[in-house]
């Protein structure tokens, strides 16, 4: 099993080391910077734990104008031999054309011979097929800006998890939150909670991101939307994506048994009008405690 995980990591870099060369400008090809070299390190060492499975997002011009459509890819460690995880996407489509257009795409790549290194025939598959989707988009746009008293909706999303400390983690969180223009924040510790508001399809996607490949303990409590004829900004409870983190109480020993000050957590929902979403969140009514 070993000797196979290797010789699929080993291939897995060169496919990148190839797709460097196709897409060598900035903001073409995207992964982290120890992505590589935490897989060679296994490769040289023989031994020890696995590395973080091969996570990168390819950007590409569509057509004349040269629409930008996203290919994310996230590797399993025995890809070629297995089939690797794609996501297309771009925000001159709706939900339902990027959902047709991944549907396309998975039903072209399991059409592949199996065992072949094919996410460069994905990225030409995305580039060849994806004018159409962003034409229809482009069409059902104009049609629905003719509507008269056209509403917006603010999407909000309250989400639980058991613990949230690994810094990675907290760095997908935070990227994924910044590149889709959701405001909110996420609460580190045990608990951890997250709240994101914005377009629906944006909370859809980061819910989709943090949630992959597989993150346990983690579930969304409430979901909230807000219509309005105006802009959604003027609905947001947040300003930014914060980072929030209050004094642990306790003395145990062991970081895992750090409980946040839930009397501040609580303190800091009333301050967004959102006191109510305590017990949604832990069962129990929220009361702070007289001073």
């Amino acid at each position: 099993m070993a000797a196979a995980v290797k010789e699929c990591l080993e291939l897995q870099l060169l496919e990148v080391e190839m797709l460097l060369s196709m897409f060598p400008k900035r903001g073409e090809f995207s992964l982290d910077a120890d992505a590589v070299p935490s897989i060679q390190r296994y490769l040289r060492n023989g031994d020890g734990a696995l590395p973080p499975q091969l996570e990168y997002r390819i950007a590409l011009d569509v057509g004349e104008a040269k629409v930008k459509v996203e290919l994310q890819v996230l590797l399993p460690h025995l890809y070629p031999q297995v089939a690797p995880q794609l996501f297309a996407r771009s925000d001159a489509l709706h939900r339902q054309q990027q959902l047709q257009l991944n549907t396309r795409l998975a039903s072209h790549m399991s059409s592949l011979d199996p065992g072949d290194l094919c996410v460069c025939e994905a990225v030409q598959w995305v580039k060849d097929n994806s004018l159409p989707f962003l034409e229809n988009s482009k069409a059902s746009a104009e049609c629905a800006s003719e509507e008269v008293g056209v509403k917006e909706v603010l999407h909000r999303m309250w989400i639980y998890s058991h613990h949230i400390y690994r810094q990675e983690l907290r760095k997908k969180i935070f990227d994924s939150a910044k590149k889709l223009n959701l405001t909110g924040f996420c609460l580190t510790g045990k608990p951890g909670v997250i709240c994101v508001e914005g377009l629906r399809e944006n909370c859809d996607e980061f819910w989709r991101v943090i949630r992959y490949p597989n993150w346990k303990h983690i579930s969304c409590k409430h979901v909230e939307n807000i219509e309005t004829e105006g802009s959604i900004d003027n609905l947001r409870l947040f300003h930014s994506f914060e980072d929030l983190q209050f004094q642990a109480h306790g003395d145990y020993g062991l970081r895992n048994d750090y409980h946040m000050d839930l009397g501040q957590f609580l303190e800091f929902l009333k301050q967004h009008q959102s006191g109510h979403v305590f017990q949604i969140l832990f069962g129990v009514e929220g009361k702070l405690s007289d001073n």
